[in-house]
């Protein structure tokens, strides 16, 4: 692996998780993510885990909605003009890929939703929004009201986009390429819950957890993973309760209230964490036919109710 230009990450934290296994650690898109590596030499953990750091940071900072200088805040300074914003090759590809699942989905996968926290803000409280003020913000939802001829955006005025529900699996997997360029031996990329691994490591598939909702790090069953990609979908911690009514956060962008009857938590094993992702999360927004949607699918999946 070359070396001439590697500077690691002093952010990065390396933990032994056995005799040779080595966990690097860092924090990236609001989640603890982590890079196993079946190594015992540090300095290799080092080199690969700055790889795969760099790369969740610098997605993070060009499709952050947060940042000033992001792709996404120079997208929404563009709103209202007739000219719009010519965007580069790797926003675009993720604006097709969205488009696609909104198409797919009849709407459900919609990336211009994210307005909707206007309304509601999920923080474990009462306060659920009054009817009239969700319904104002549903003329601004709908990704078939951009103007998108590719890599030309049109953002009307008012509306926003949030690529938060494919920004994270994105980030695994392109970690994930850049990995598998320069090591073969065993390694598994973990974002907040969203993994990818190349291969079993030695003596066995790779061991994953999937919480049980409302606990912290307690584990409902272990999964065992050789290769490819899991996903977890789930409102565990982001909801409101009000008479006796619980509140998740997980949205149909077509009413603009949250669904209802979805599983507490829904895992998806797919060859890809964008692949995955994407399915867990319709399965979510299909509500009390997310089994039977997945099922459909014919893909591999566990859901905690």
């Amino acid at each position: 692996m070359p070396a001439s230009n590697f500077a690691p990450d002093p952010a990065l934290k390396i933990e032994p998780r056995g005799a040779d296994l080595l966990a690097v650690g860092f924090g990236a898109m609001a989640s603890p993510c982590e890079l196993l590596l079946c190594t015992a030499k540090r300095g290799e953990a080092l080199e690969l885990g700055t790889i795969a750091a760099r790369e969740a940071l610098r997605i993070e900072a060009k499709f952050s909605r947060y940042r000033d200088d992001s792709v996404v805040a120079a997208i929404h300074r563009s709103r209202g003009s007739d000219a719009g914003i010519e965007v580069d090759e790797e926003t675009a590809s993720l604006l097709e890929f969205a488009r696609e699942c909104f198409e797919l989905s009849d709407g459900l996968f919609d990336i211009t939703s994210g307005v909707l926290r206007r309304a509601w803000t999920f923080d474990g409280s009462d306060r659920v929004p009054h009817a009239d003020a969700v319904q104002r913000l549903l003329p601004l939802v709908g990704f078939g009201k951009l103007r998108w001829r590719p890599p030309h955006l049109v953002l009307p005025v008012g509306m926003e986009l949030d690529l938060g529900g494919i920004g994270k699996e994105y980030a695994v997997d392109r970690a994930f390429h850049l990995l598998a360029a320069v090591r073969q031996a065993p390694f598994l990329v973990n974002f907040g819950g969203d993994l990818r691994a190349n291969r079993p490591r030695r003596g066995g598939p790779w061991q994953v957890g999937i919480e049980r909702p409302d606990t912290e790090g307690r584990a409902a069953m272990i999964l065992e993973l050789e290769r490819g990609a899991l996903t977890t979908s789930g409102d565990a911690r982001r909801f409101l309760l009000k008479d006796g009514i619980r509140y998740g956060h997980i949205l149909d962008p077509r009413s603009g209230w949250p669904v209802r009857d979805a599983p507490r938590s829904i895992t998806v094993a797919a060859a890809t964490c964008t692949e995955a992702g994407l399915l867990s999360t319709l399965a979510m927004l299909q509500g009390a036919r997310a089994e039977a949607f997945l099922e459909e699918q014919g893909v591999m999946h566990w859901l905690l109710r």
